[in-house]
């Protein structure tokens, strides 16, 4: 009986969440990611693409490669409804899904049970029409006999299409590949590989399984000759719950003053705190990871007799593992961490309670969810809601004025009008109600 694995891949997720909901972007270049001077693109739109820029490349290096894209910081609370609404309309199509991120999963129909190739197609043509009428996003689906020929699929169907491999196609589409598109094999695999002369798929499927094991090992290499040679029956796995919550950021500039780390670490033990809550569990371990200017990395963890949710206890206790593993020079990087997380909580008789912490200089976070800036003063890409002129975005701010471009998904394209940064008229606003 034919198996159909489906990979369902949303195209330049972030960036094109930007683009549903500020209409003024759509067809422009869009960049996501950390602003500042070590900020990293999270995002690029198809148009940015196209110059070069791509997701993971510093922001910096993306600007210069496309200097008309609109950069623009994350909006994570945005995502994650998108993220929801496209996982809610595959699942009813496919009950049982292995996520790979918020926006791509693996799918295994029972409907396609024994399907031809052309029903497949028209199934993923329905499936892509209905993801795009709930979300307003463009999805690509690749189709095959197994994850890794669906998961490369789905990239040959990009962007916005669909990519069926016919059952017994599998080789014609793997041969020509280089063994770095194999899943699971990375730099030092690939390395090995070449120094045998072996560049291809084809040459890895050509060789004796005996040879690929005293290269790479028998549990690696035994399941990479068999993907080589287009042979893939791996299941489908349900992810479970995530075994921690964590956030973690890279400062524009490295931190020497003790107060600004203190407070930096409750700001990234809130965020963390967030997701706990959200999760509907409850911590016992708390850990700080502390990164110097010079990159070496120290780690801090410590462990609560009873699993809890009360920020002052979690704050607490990331604080001081913060300062025992401060370095001799600036810090660059923070993160933290809760684990041992359980949905049984036993609260501490006397939750703990974090020293005052100064007021700190404000630190623009690149990597963290951004959050709220101080009440009066708007950066780029933020939500605004107005009085009179409704839900819009910041484009600029400067000298005491404010320019905000009044949009959402459903209006087109809108009017920018510029306003002083303290019209009591303006407000923060949820970015899901640019949704509407």
């Amino acid at each position: 009986m034919p198996r159909w694995v489906l990979h369902l891949d949303l195209d330049s997720f972030f960036a094109s969440a930007e683009q549903l909901t500020r209409p003024t972007l759509r067809g422009r270049p869009v960049l996501v990611g950390g602003l500042g001077p070590r900020g990293i693109v999270a995002g690029a739109s198809g148009e940015a693409k196209v110059s070069g820029a791509r997701s993971a490349m510093p922001m910096g290096q993306a600007r210069r490669l496309c200097p008309h894209a609109t950069a623009l910081p994350p909006r994570t609370a945005l995502y994650r409804v998108l993220s929801e609404r496209f996982f809610g309309v595959v699942r009813a199509w496919a009950p049982v899904l292995e996520q790979i991120a918020y926006d791509e999963t693996f799918a295994e129909p029972e409907a396609l049970a024994d399907a031809e190739a052309d029903d497949v197609r028209a199934f993923a043509e329905k499936l892509r029409a209905e993801v795009r009428a709930v979300t307003g996003l463009a999805v690509s689906v690749g189709a095959g006999s197994g994850k890794q020929v669906a998961k490369i699929a789905s990239g040959l169907a990009k962007p916005d299409g669909v990519h069926v491999v016919a059952q017994g196609g599998e080789r014609a589409l793997l041969d020509p590949l280089p063994v770095r598109a194999l899943w699971g094999i990375g730099p030092v695999a690939e390395a090995t590989l070449h120094r045998s002369g072996v560049e291809t798929v084809a040459a890895l499927a050509a060789m004796d399984a005996t040879d690929v094991t005293a290269l790479l090992g028998t549990a690696v290499g035994t399941g990479l000759h068999r993907l080589a040679r287009g042979l893939d029956d791996r299941p489908l796995v349900e992810r479970g719950e995530a075994k921690q919550v964590s956030a973690e950021t890279t400062f524009d500039e490295d931190l020497s003053d003790m107060t600004a780390v203190r407070a930096a670490v409750a700001e990234l033990a809130e965020g963390a705190h967030r997701r706990l809550v959200a999760s509907h569990r409850a911590a016992r371990t708390v850990s700080v990871k502390i990164r110097s200017a010079s990159f070496g990395t120290t780690s801090r963890a410590e462990t609560h007799p009873d699993a809890t949710t009360d920020l002052a206890t979690l704050t607490d206790t990331a604080q001081r593992l913060a300062v025992a593993a401060l370095p001799d020079a600036g810090v660059r990087l923070v993160g933290v961490s809760f684990s041992g997380l359980t949905s049984a909580v036993q609260e501490a008789l006397f939750p703990g309670t974090p020293e005052p912490v100064a007021a700190a200089p404000t630190v623009e976070v690149q990597d963290a969810e951004p959050e709220p800036p101080p009440s009066r003063e708007w950066r780029t890409g933020d939500d605004v809601a107005h009085t009179e002129h409704g839900h819009g975005w910041v484009q600029g701010s400067g000298h005491g004025r404010v320019t905000v471009r009044f949009e959402t998904a459903s209006t087109g394209p809108g009017r920018a009008r510029t306003f002083a940064a303290d019209d009591p008229a303006l407000a923060r606003a949820d970015p899901v109600a640019s949704l509407s």
